[in-house]
């Protein structure tokens, strides 16, 4: 299959400095919310990039689930491959694809777990199946095969029926702290407006890169 000639040309919008916030957050936040507008599929889904401790990659998506001028915010079953991988190099990244807008915002920062009040606030709010499936699921483990998978889920949907589902001990969030965060808009003849924010120990510096 020859997929050489498959291109398109970027052309909807342009990014200049002074369309920018000065705070990334600020920026991050009036973007997310045109992605809203236009309703990109799963606006919230982002790449996860993490690294192992002899130094493999690995990348998976994740829901973001909130963000404020502290970081970004996912939750994940604590004894999974991701949550593992950033206990021994908390090293990552994350990438928005929002290529209905022709967009990419691109986060470099360090993972940190959340505190345990803010993964039960958070998961108060999920709806009973998902709050089940965070006990059902033991995330990136072998299992034998789906039947099982439901066996499980039918299981403790007994042994929780009709009172609250606790938060499981080996479930929480991780909140990624920018270091860098970076704004790309996609433009014609591949001539894309990039602007990085780089955090300084005085606030955040702002600088174009060459597309």
């Amino acid at each position: 299959m020859d997929i050489s000639e498959y291109r398109r040309e970027y052309m909807r919008d342009g990014l200049s400095r002074d369309m920018l916030d000065a705070d990334p957050f600020q920026q991050f936040e009036h973007w997310f919310k045109q992605a809203c507008e236009v309703d990109v599929v799963d606006a919230n889904a982002m790449s996860l990039a993490t690294v192992s401790a002899t130094g493999k990659p690995t990348l998976r998506t994740v829901l973001l689930k909130t963000f404020d001028e502290r970081g970004f915010v996912f939750y994940t079953n604590l004894s999974s491959q991701k949550a593992q991988q950033i206990a021994a190099n908390p090293n990552v990244a994350l990438l928005f694809p929002w290529t209905e807008l022709e967009r990419q915002i691109e986060i470099s920062g360090v993972a940190e777990r959340v505190s345990t009040a803010e993964s039960l606030k958070y998961i108060a709010t999920r709806p009973r199946g998902s709050q089940l499936g965070a006990w059902v699921s033991r995330q990136s483990s072998e299992i034998p095969s789906r039947s099982a998978l439901i066996a499980r889920m039918k299981k403790l949907s007994k042994r929780f029926a009709g009172g609250e589902i606790p938060k499981p001990d080996f479930w929480g969030g991780f909140r990624v702290v920018p270091d860098t965060i970076e704004f790309w808009q996609g433009r014609e003849n591949r001539l894309h407006d990039r602007f990085e924010y780089v955090r300084q120990e005085q606030g955040w510096t702002i600088r174009r890169l060459a597309p």
